[in-house]
């Protein structure tokens, strides 16, 4: 006895029809759902999700602390970021670019206030700690809180040095070297651009 098809039993023409629309419909649904999943992706593309919790400690126009609070590390994309920066903050800040020395705004700075960050405003310095280091960038001897700025190994250079980030958003700061001033003997190598400058209130 031969092996009976499932369509064996239908027209020719029937059969032919039922596959038809069975192949329509299958595909019709693999379209809709690719057609979902891009713009899940899309969307996910255009609104990264929030970063981890970090610990911030917030400032007044003062400089008095706020005490420390914990927040999701801030997070945009690539666009966003460019849409709120200058160029050359842009090339700073997320790209870890450096401007070119005695070019910066805040180089050689006497004025009394905070340096926050040009990304997310995060309080990093008082400008009771910068002092003329001659380097023509604008220098600290101690953030005015440990807990806002990040300490990464850095071997661009070639040899290994430590560069300085905001620690709620990761934009790029500048460097620390070990041949600053007393107290702690630091030098808060940072850019001008990276900053945004706060007279005190």
């Amino acid at each position: 006895m031969s092996k009976m098809h499932p369509t064996d039993d239908m027209p020719p023409s029937r059969a032919g029809t039922s596959g038809r629309r069975e192949f329509l419909r299958f595909g019709v649904t693999a379209l809709a759902l690719s057609g979902g999943v891009g713009k899940i992706l899309a969307g996910a593309a255009s609104s990264p999700a929030p970063g981890p919790e970090v610990l911030i400690e917030n400032f007044s126009a003062a400089g008095k602390s706020l005490g420390i609070v914990r927040t999701p590390k801030r997070v945009k994309t690539d666009e966003e970021w460019r849409r709120q920066l200058s160029p050359l903050a842009y090339e700073v800040t997320r790209r870890s670019g450096t401007e070119r020395s005695f070019s910066g705004r805040y180089a050689s700075s006497e004025a009394d206030g905070l340096y926050r960050c040009i990304c997310c405003d995060t309080a990093l310095y008082d400008s009771k700690t910068k002092y003329e280091s001659g380097t023509g960038w604008p220098s600290f001897w101690q953030p005015i809180s440990a807990l806002n700025v990040l300490k990464i190994p850095d071997y661009s250079m070639f040899v290994e040095v430590t560069a300085i980030s905001c620690r709620l958003c990761d934009a790029h700061l500048g460097h620390v070297f070990d041949d600053g001033p007393k107290p702690t003997g630091l030098r808060y190598c940072m850019n001008s651009v990276a900053l945004n400058f706060v007279a005190r209130a």
